[in-house]
């Protein structure tokens, strides 16, 4: 069963790579059908399996042979390996379905913001409204709490970012990043808010301070935090009352 659900996950990550290519394009996600970004030439049922199709193909356009980006396998894989953890994690039942929704528009949002530092209203709005509709259910948190996490959520991620502003004369983040907050706040509920935001500081610490080091980057560069608020978000949900609380 394991193995199904891999499976499965492949092709939801096959769909999640149509969303992070034409989202932000604001381009339709069911037509026109799948073609090469470079040379726009149809693909074949073959050119769409999943990582197979990457490696069948060795990594480039089957008509162009231009370089197919390795973003592809790589969400494929991650949505794959992601829905197979939450299944032996949770067992078939109705949190497994809930986390796997949650992941999905994550591993979204994540790429989406590494390629073009935005993060759509469209998946945040999508990420609270459920988040705030799963809290009515036994499970991660209560509504109320649910209700003052998104709330807070919001609000203190907006007021932190005026305060770097009004310091540094610089902005430090987007709106998007404190509606994902919210959203965040909206599943996990309002307690595990600081260490959402302790751990997406760090590793975005460590990330930045990797890049100046090697000189990909330096103090002035925009780095997209939202991938890290995500990724915290993930980490606490899923193990939050065992490693938090």
């Amino acid at each position: 069963m394991v193995l199904v659900i891999f499976l499965i996950g492949l092709c939801l990550g096959s769909f999640l790579n149509v969303v992070i290519h034409r989202m932000p394009r604001e381009r339709s996600l069911l037509l026109p059908s799948s073609s090469c970004p470079k040379c726009k030439h149809k693909l074949r049922w073959i050119h769409n399996i999943p990582v197979f199709s990457f490696i069948y193909l060795k990594g480039a356009c089957a008509f162009c042979r231009k370089p197919i980006s390795w973003r592809y396998p790589v969400v494929e894989l991650l949505t794959g390996v992601a829905c197979a953890f939450l299944y032996l994690h949770f067992g078939s039942n109705r949190i497994f379905f809930e986390t796997v929704i949650f992941s999905l528009l994550l591993i979204s949002l994540i790429f989406i913001d590494f390629e073009h530092q935005i993060l759509p209203d469209e998946l945040n709005f999508s990420l609270l409204w459920i988040g705030l509709l799963v809290s009515t259910l036994p499970g991660f948190t209560s509504p109320e709490d649910a209700i003052v996490g998104a709330a807070v959520g919001y609000s203190s991620l907006w007021f932190i970012a005026k305060m770097y502003e009004f310091v540094t004369h610089r902005e430090g983040m987007g709106y998007g990043d404190f509606k994902l907050l919210a959203a965040l706040g909206a599943w996990t509920g309002w307690i595990a808010l600081p260490w959402i935001v302790l751990i997406a500081a760090l590793l975005g610490s460590v990330v930045a301070i990797t890049l100046i080091a090697a000189k990909k980057a330096n103090s002035k560069t925009a780095i997209a935090f939202g991938p890290y608020l995500a990724i915290a978000g993930w980490v606490v949900l899923i193990w939050g009352k065992q490693a938090f609380f």
